[in-house]
């Protein structure tokens, strides 16, 4: 099963936790400090909310498409490559708690889009490419591909 990943980074965690538990009628999959997620099953959904600065409004962080194995991944980093997208692969990363595969592609609107599988859980919630973000924050990195910058944010769960 694939389910669509939404990640917000929000000003007030714990309100942020109580607004979409209420919302969706279920509490977080997973918390650990700064960050939280929902595995919602209807509709399907992974909503991770990342601790961003107090004060701020919240903002998208990043979206994603979660599937079931590393082979899937693979599978879109060929059709995303053979459409003619820039790509940036992370194998084996560390973020958000996760041990993970993914590729990164970013929207016309440069909304970065990360189609990822959780391998296993991890000890850290990852590295900032953010220079903006408090500590550690679920962006893992940037790199160049083609004529575009893609900054990674790897929150999958």
């Amino acid at each position: 099963m694939s389910r669509a990943q939404l990640a917000l980074r929000v000003s007030d965690l714990e309100a942020s936790i109580t607004f979409y538990s209420k919302l969706f009628g279920t509490e977080p999959a997973k918390r650990r400090e700064g960050y939280a997620n929902f595995a919602i099953t209807e509709p399907p959904l992974k909503l991770v909310l990342i601790e961003g600065r107090p004060g701020e409004e919240t903002r998208l962080d990043h979206l994603g498409v979660e599937v079931e194995s590393t082979e899937q991944v693979g599978a879109a980093t060929s059709r995303l490559k053979d459409a003619g997208l820039a790509t940036f692969e992370e194998n084996d990363t560390s973020c958000c708690y996760a041990l993970q595969d993914k590729v990164w592609v970013h929207g016309p609107g440069r909304e970065p889009w990360e189609v990822y599988v959780v391998k296993a859980d991890a000890d850290r919630l990852g590295k900032s490419a953010d220079p903006d973000a408090a500590g550690d924050a679920c962006c893992t990195g940037q790199a160049t591909v083609g004529d575009a910058t893609a900054a990674g944010c790897a929150c999958g769960q």
